[in-house]
């Protein structure tokens, strides 16, 4: 896969932008990587989108900025000239496609039908965005769709939104989503820039939805771990279970046989999706010992340590099932 749509499948969310006046591309811009999401896909719906892409490439080098609704091969080289990483088009227009892939530009057009799929396919493509998404049937045609076609992955647009993004990206098949909702024109024509850097955290939260899982004990030995559990057990009911390296008492709390990561123990905190969950804590400075990463029979990671404790306790990010 291309490293800019790796880029954006680790971010999970692609900002949808239509921008009216130009000089709110950059605090809107800003607002968007304080709450969470480096990238955006600045549309030419309006005469600023190219100014727009131009000012934000250049002052946030750090930002993910492609150009959507492009309809033109002259809009193409406009927009990488402009500093675009990437190409979105609403529709699959095939000299538009040819052009981005002879000159090595990221391009997902819209596909909305089988037919449009395998115009893609035949054309080298294995992202497309899915355009309008809730329109056409929503996650339930996507997967429809993936059934026939295994290798192709989509990037929903069109009625996503925060009641029903997890139902999206809960999806292997989908690669990130689109969505406006952080970035209504209304919110940024009247530069509430607060609000959107509010409502782009709030999307993030809830896209990698963390929760405490388990408190970790570490014990001597198995005896004193079955010991410590059994005394959960016995004042709060929580029933003990023997496992290989631990003994739980309930879910909640994990005794370890020999005293493992962290000084006084350990914490487990859930996420819906680990790796863009790691991708997240590494863009805001964060570190993890990667040789503590776990994984299951399919590759993918399903638990790792940061590097740092916090308070003398390992924290360690767990894959939610």
């Amino acid at each position: 896969m291309n490293d800019v749509l790796k880029q954006l499948s680790k971010i999970g969310i692609v900002p949808v932008i239509k921008i009216d006046d130009v000089d709110k591309a950059i605090p809107l811009a800003k607002a968007l990587c304080n709450g969470g999401l480096p990238c955006a896909e600045i549309t030419f719906r309006t005469a600023q989108g190219e100014e727009a892409i131009r000012r934000v490439a250049k002052e946030l080098p750090e930002m993910l900025v492609g150009a959507g609704t492009v309809l033109t091969v002259d809009q193409v080289d406009r927009a990488v000239a402009a500093g675009a990483k990437f190409i979105v088009s609403p529709g699959l227009n095939p000299k538009v496609v040819k052009h981005c892939i002879d000159i090595g530009i990221p391009v997902a057009p819209g596909c909305s039908s089988p037919s449009d799929i395998e115009a893609a396919l035949e054309m080298g493509l294995t992202t497309v965005k899915f355009f309008p998404a809730e329109q056409l049937g929503g996650v339930n045609f996507i997967k429809a769709l993936a059934g026939p076609y295994v290798n192709v992955t989509f990037m929903p647009t069109g009625g996503v939104n925060a009641s029903n993004l997890l139902d999206y990206l809960s999806f292997n098949k989908i690669l990130c989503c689109g969505g406006t909702w952080m970035v209504k024109a209304d919110l940024i024509n009247e530069g509430k820039f607060d609000e959107i850097e509010r409502l782009t955290r709030q999307a993030v939260q809830s896209m990698l939805g963390f929760e405490l899982m388990h408190v970790g004990i570490n014990g001597k030995n198995e005896d004193e771990a079955v010991k410590i559990a059994k005394m959960f057990e016995t004042m709060f009911g929580f029933e003990h279970k023997v496992g290989n390296s631990s003994v739980f008492a309930a879910k909640c709390i994990e005794v370890m046989k020999t005293p493992y990561v962290g000084d006084n123990g350990h914490i487990a905190i859930g996420t819906n999706f680990i790796e863009r969950a790691v991708a997240y804590f590494e863009r805001n400075g964060f570190a993890f010992d990667m040789d503590t990463a776990k994984y299951d029979a399919k590759g993918n990671m399903i638990a790792v340590y940061f590097k740092d404790q916090i308070g003398g306790f390992g924290v360690h990010l767990v894959q939610k099932k």
